[in-house]
């Protein structure tokens, strides 16, 4: 329990995280890494190359000081947190790693700034925070070590099928080399993926949405080939390039809370642009197999019809669902998808279900928000560390994929 003196201190020292946050992150994690560069087999390399992750963190330190005195506020931001950590293997002996270069961090570019009182403070406010997501974490972790079929951390998995979905994208069909059973998950839920790649230091770890509804014998991801992003992408890429039908990779359960609520019949909106497609796909398959009558709107945004994956799967759904309708949009023909083409998709007791690049969701979500529609009944999906909206407006296309 944090004294109220503490507390003070912590919430005193908000606006020069407000200020200077990001300058202490991206100096935190070169530190680290330096000190333990045992810690680049788990983090994204690709989001500390696009600042990603340092926002992310930043984002969560504002946030910690503004409701020191109230950590319930946040809890939700460390479920989604816990779950990318869970899925990366995040274990609780390298949470004093994080602590310690974090305050040295502090203390290196707030110089003068950082006192004694400020760092003991942040100190004993981070072995609480710590200690919060350390429990849900491990809560997790034993919640699916519990399931038929569970296991902690990675372990490894066959390729048992490669089928190319579009000129971008291939899906991969992967079963447990141990054929033990598989467990369940909930549609938008995401699998972890650890690869070796030659003339690569570390493991590299990727998160992509499972595509398909759950109750199969194999877990399917597709993956879009990152070939313009900036670092290109390595596993991507090699995936698309090296890994064939009968190769190894390593899975982490699934995990993340961007899902599809199952026990609703209320009407459903997915919105999807470009690779963002994956999870709305999982979505639609589980609805179509298991809740037929349930109102469905398919709305999907690609470049071209080259690049536009599943048109077979989504077809076939909607001639399965008894209350199903699609939009699909192509960039380089029709142009975007305005606030004027959602108003015809609006319904009062409907959610939306977001996923894309990160213009285009921030023009569904604004859109829909000048529509009236309740930001209760919006749910969208970052892949990588989360952004807040106005972090939205101020980025470019972000990789869902790399």
């Amino acid at each position: 329990m944090l004294s109220k003196r503490t507390m003070e201190i912590i919430k005193s020292t908000a606006p020069i995280l407000a200020e200077r946050g990001q300058e202490i992150t991206s100096h935190f994690y070169k530190r680290m890494f330096s000190k333990h560069p045992e810690l680049l087999n788990i983090f994204n390399h690709a989001n500390q190359h696009q600042g990603r992750q340092q926002t992310s963190l930043a984002n969560a330190l504002y946030a910690a000081a503004i409701h020191i005195d109230q950590l319930e506020k946040i809890l939700p931001a460390v479920k989604q947190i816990a779950h990318k950590h869970r899925g990366l293997g995040v274990k609780k002996e390298h949470y004093p790693i994080v602590g310690e270069n974090l305050l040295v961090a502090m203390k290196e570019v707030l110089g003068d700034g950082a006192t004694d009182e400020v760092l003991k403070a942040w100190e004993e406010a981070y072995q609480v925070i710590a200690g919060v997501f350390i429990d849900v974490e491990e809560e997790m972790y034993q919640e699916v070590e519990n399931e038929e079929g569970g296991w902690r951390y990675f372990k490894p998995f066959i390729v048992a099928d490669k089928v190319k979905e579009s000129d971008v994208i291939t899906s991969f069909y992967l079963k447990p080399k141990d054929q033990e059973p598989l467990p369940s998950y909930l549609p938008g839920q995401y699998i972890t993926i650890r690869v070796s790649i030659d003339g690569e230091e570390y493991l590299l770890n990727r998160q992509y949405s499972l595509s398909d509804a759950p109750g199969h014998d194999y877990y399917r991801i597709s993956v879009k080939r990152e070939a313009d992003s900036d670092p290109k992408g390595k596993v991507s890429n090699w995936l698309h390039d090296k890994v064939n039908v009968g190769d190894e990779v390593e899975l982490s359960p699934p995990a993340g809370d961007f899902i599809l609520d199952v026990t609703q019949e209320t009407p459903v909106v997915l919105i999807s642009g470009g690779v963002g497609v994956t999870p709305m796909i999982s979505m639609l398959r589980t609805i179509t197999k298991e809740h037929a009558t349930r109102p469905v709107t398919f709305i999907h945004s690609a470049k071209n019809e080259a690049v536009h994956a599943f048109q077979n799967e989504v077809k076939e759904a909607m001639e399965t669902l008894q209350n199903g309708k699609s939009f699909i949009s192509y960039a380089d023909r029709d142009g975007f998808i305005t606030k004027e083409i959602l108003s015809q998709f609006v319904m009062a007791d409907a959610d939306y279900y977001i996923c894309g690049p990160v213009p285009f969701m921030n023009a569904m979500i604004h859109s829909l928000q000048d529509l009236n529609v309740d930001v209760d009944r919006i749910h969208y999906e970052f892949f990588g560390p989360a952004l807040t909206l106005e972090q939205m407006d101020e980025n470019e296309t972000v990789t869902a994929q790399s």
